[in-house]
């Protein structure tokens, strides 16, 4: 079975058998705060394991990290730039989860020195599995996609300035308001990936650049004719010095956000150097 195969079944399987069963069940002492306004529950944590060991079972010898395991142990972190690292995303959007709704996902990336060879983003709700390979293309549920816009009056953007001071936030908006129409954030990477290239969202933008957030998604998105990069417009890398990420449908569109956003005097160009 290639190996798209056998961690799209693994995924599956612990999507049904871990994170549904808990959806809109969990126990109040299930859901924890691990750190100030970020929850983990029980699925997460279920899920992360059963992921890891259903990886480490296919035999490439990659060194796995997993967001939980990063929460308790940051040092995992070091180093995830380099070799070849499974990275996993039990239950991406959990604050929704945990809410009773979704959007949530769960991501599974594979990447070697930093560049993201393949990745899977599974809706547990609808099924859908997002898939890329690098240099192959991208598909969705098993049917090759490429990234289509919005084709409305005005592009759509969602931008994830959650992160930011009330007043660069108030900058962001006020500057992509020139261009474009702006749209609540999912609170989940794993339906903002999908959403830029299945028609819903044009642009997206983020600060905090999490790898197991992000790696699958990019891969996800520049395999399907988009467009991402750092804000500083280098390529995207997993462990990279470089801040936040700009993402569109088409170049089109990234170059019409970036010459707001971007540019000398644009709202994020003198933003600090590091995600949050």
């Amino acid at each position: 079975m290639p190996l798209k195969d056998e961690v799209s079944a693994l995924m599956r399987s612990v999507a049904a058998q871990e994170v549904m069963p808990r959806f809109r069940a969990l126990a109040a002492d299930e859901i924890v705060e691990k750190s100030p306004g970020e929850v983990v529950t029980t699925a997460d944590r279920e899920s992360e394991l059963r992921l890891s060991d259903g990886l480490a079972a296919l035999g490439l010898a990659a060194r796995i990290v997993g967001e939980e395991a990063a929460s308790r142990d940051p040092s995992l972190l070091e180093g995830v730039g380099e070799g070849l690292v499974w990275l996993i995303d039990p239950l991406d959007g959990t604050a929704n989860f945990a809410a009773g709704h979704g959007p949530f996902g769960m991501m599974v990336a594979l990447v070697e020195d930093g560049v993201p060879l393949a990745g899977w983003m599974l809706d547990p709700q609808s099924g859908r599995l997002c898939h890329a390979e690098r240099g192959k293309g991208a598909t969705c549920d098993d049917v090759r996609v490429s990234a289509r816009t919005t084709r409305g009056d005005r592009p759509v953007a969602a931008l994830a300035t959650q992160f930011m001071s009330a007043a660069r936030r108030e900058r962001v908006h006020a500057s992509a308001r020139r261009r474009f129409a702006q749209v609540p954030i999912p609170r989940c990477a794993a339906e903002s990936y999908p959403r830029l290239v299945l028609g819903s969202n044009d642009v997206a933008l983020f600060q905090r650049i999490l790898p197991w957030d992000h790696a699958p998604g990019v891969l996800f998105l520049t395999e399907a004719g988009g467009h991402a990069t750092h804000w500083d417009r280098t390529p995207y890398r997993v462990g990279g010095e470089s801040p936040g990420l700009l993402a569109a449908a088409d170049a089109r569109h990234w170059d019409a956000a970036a010459e707001l956003l971007l540019v000398p005097g644009g709202a994020l160009i003198d933003m600090e150097t590091r995600a949050a």
